[in-house]
């Protein structure tokens, strides 16, 4: 097996890409500067692939300049030698590859130098994957049709030609620096930007693949390149690229869900009104840059964007820099930060009371709504005491022995049936029951998203849940989840993440609006933890078109914001633990 052969699997295994997977259209620029030319760009997916040629005493070599020739570095060596070990195993059968050739030595004894070249290897010149395209130096337009139909041109100008010659045209590439200084951070400047629509229209007419060159090398260049119809994108680092513009259309979403904003009336602000009632709403994986995402894309502002009093939460675990639900939901239930997946019980593992049992023997009705299964991490941390969230039978036999009053969630087959629970068949008949203890189940396993149909039923639950225990006349804790915008972050999908917020902004409202009319209800809103590290890098504030960016599929220890509403939400600003959020509850309640 030869050098070249096993360096070419290696790079295939490093990048753990498929290389006849499609992939969009990169240009390895320069590929011959990569560590292992070819080979890294062809495994990352690149579609064209660049090499400068220089012709001397008779033999082809790859190099920047001249200078820095080495005799090892043949053309054949570097390039034509790999294509046929590629061609003879069939590793990229379906995936087309331009090899671009950038003459830097005399266009006409180079080009037939080329020629030469490639006809010693048979295979080469009567394969249809890889294709020969002639930059730089290169012949007259005029001259094109005098060469073999296995080469191709690189044409450099936006001035027409005959049928015959564009015949034998490629592509079609420009110099960038020609039409912008754009150094790719921020966006192009108002006069640059018509510029460069223009000419790529002009470009596009020819009906040919258009490239710039001496582009800026970067995210938002790319960015701009795609979404503008340049056909191939011009790199250094084509891994990154071809990962970045491949997913480009996976992380970027048009909404066109919408949540009405209402107008909060802080009819408490400078009245000394004693807290009666708590709603706390946790948007499960909800950061701050979620939390951006749903307001760009609902035009700008949120119901929780109204919101006067902010402040931000820890959330490290005990054993863990980046908490997950269990210890997230079990700090704010408790009092207490506690391991990962542990529900309700300290760091040994012993029982700690939550706020629903604490509350409920202060003679308040206690309630959870959630789009979790209700053995979920996030709402057993208030019924629960187990060491593992996955103990989903304990779990559920400790939401039997509760003292819950009310619950609305998913997951029915996990606990049913309730002997202590009267069952609810639509929303609607929540707010009309007169049962001592009531549930609803959304579904009968995981409950459906937004995109999957689930609608306003979030909102539809918080309304008519708050309706049936302020119907009890007796003050309540509700806990209310939002629990997909996790899921959101974890599969890496924008789309899940600004649908799931933006429905969460319109259960937020209806909690807001509960306060309003009726004077004593504190608000507290905030996440668990942020999930996904995500970013919005780019987006169009006209279309609500927003893209998302991922660092990972798990949690990050970002600082997670707080709004609250109400009597004693000033409580809740300033930087602090999120185990605190339990503590400053009990405090606006006066108790102990």
């Amino acid at each position: 097996m030869s050098f070249t052969y096993n360096i070419s699997l290696f790079c295939l295994l490093l990048l753990g890409l498929k290389i006849s997977a499609q992939t969009p259209k990169a240009h390895s620029h320069n590929d011959y500067e990569q560590k292992i030319p070819f080979w890294y760009a062809l495994g990352a997916g690149a579609q064209s692939i660049e090499a400068d040629v220089f012709l001397e005493n008779n033999e082809l070599f790859v190099a920047h300049d001249q200078k820095n020739i080495s005799k090892e570095r043949t053309f054949e060596n570097l390039y034509l030698k790999p294509i046929e070990q590629v061609i003879d195993l069939k590793l990229n059968s379906d995936q087309p590859v331009q090899i671009l050739i950038d003459i830097k030595t005399d266009a006409k004894t180079t080009l037939q130098k080329i020629v030469s070249e490639i006809q010693k290897h048979p295979k080469l010149s009567n394969q249809k994957t890889f294709s020969f395209v002639i930059s730089g130096n290169q012949p007259k337009p005029e001259d094109f049709t005098s060469y073999p139909d296995f080469i191709r041109f690189d044409y450099q100008k936006v001035i027409n030609l005959t049928p015959e010659q564009w015949e034998k045209v490629a592509l079609l590439s420009l110099n960038f620096k020609q039409y912008s200084n754009w150094n790719g951070k921020g966006g192009l400047t108002e006069a640059d930007l018509p510029k460069l629509t223009k000419i790529i229209k002009e470009a596009k007419a020819f009906k040919k693949p258009i490239r710039f060159w001496a582009i800026p090398d970067s995210k938002t260049s790319w960015e701009f390149f795609t979404n503008n119809g340049v056909d191939y994108i011009n790199t250094d680092k084509p891994k990154d690229c071809v990962e970045y513009i491949s997913t480009l259309p996976s992380r970027t979403f048009k909404n066109n869900l919408f949540s009405e904003v209402y107008t909060p009336k802080f009819l408490y602000e400078n009245k000394n009104i004693p807290v009666k009632n708590v709603i706390l709403l946790i948007g499960d994986g909800n950061g701050l840059s979620q939390i951006s995402s749903s307001v760009l894309a609902n035009k700008g502002q949120l119901t929780l964007t109204q919101l006067k009093n902010i402040g931000l939460i820890k959330t490290s675990s005990t054993d863990n820099f980046s908490t997950d639900s269990a210890a997230g939901a079990s700090a704010f239930a408790t009092g207490k930060k506690t391991k990962n997946r542990f529900i309700g019980v300290d760091p040994d593992g012993k029982t700690i009371q939550n706020i629903s049992e604490i509350l409920s023997k202060k003679g308040f009705n206690t309630g959870i709504i959630t789009t979790d299964e209700i053995v979920g991490a996030t709402p057993s941390a208030f019924y629960a005491h187990q060491k593992d969230r996955g103990m989903e039978k304990e779990i559920a036999e400790d939401l039997i022995k509760s003292k819950l009053t009310f619950f609305a969630a998913g997951g029915k087959s996990k606990v049913f049936p309730l002997p202590k629970f009267t069952i609810s068949e639509t929303p609607q008949d929540i707010s009309k029951s007169k049962a001592d203890r009531l549930a609803y189940y959304i579904s009968d396993h995981g409950v459906p998203s937004v995109l999957k149909g689930r609608g306003n039923l979030l909102s539809e639950l918080v309304e008519n849940g708050l309706h049936f225990l302020h119907s009890k006349k007796k003050p309540f804790f509700m806990m209310i989840e939002a629990a997909q915008i996790d899921s959101g972050g974890h599969s890496n999908n924008t789309g899940t993440i600004i649908t799931e917020g933006i429905d969460f902004d319109r259960a937020i409202t209806r909690a807001v609006q509960f306060a309003d009319e009726n004077p004593g209800t504190l608000i507290v809103i905030t996440a668990d933890h942020e999930t996904g590290g995500f970013s919005i890098p780019h987006g169009d504030l006209q279309s609500q078109t927003v893209e998302g960016d991922f660092t990972t599929d798990d949690h990050s220890a970002t600082l997670i914001p707080v709004f609250s509403y109400g009597p004693k939400s000033d409580t809740f600003t300033g930087v602090y633990e999120n185990n605190e959020i339990f503590h400053r509850i009990l405090k606006a309640l006066n108790i102990q």
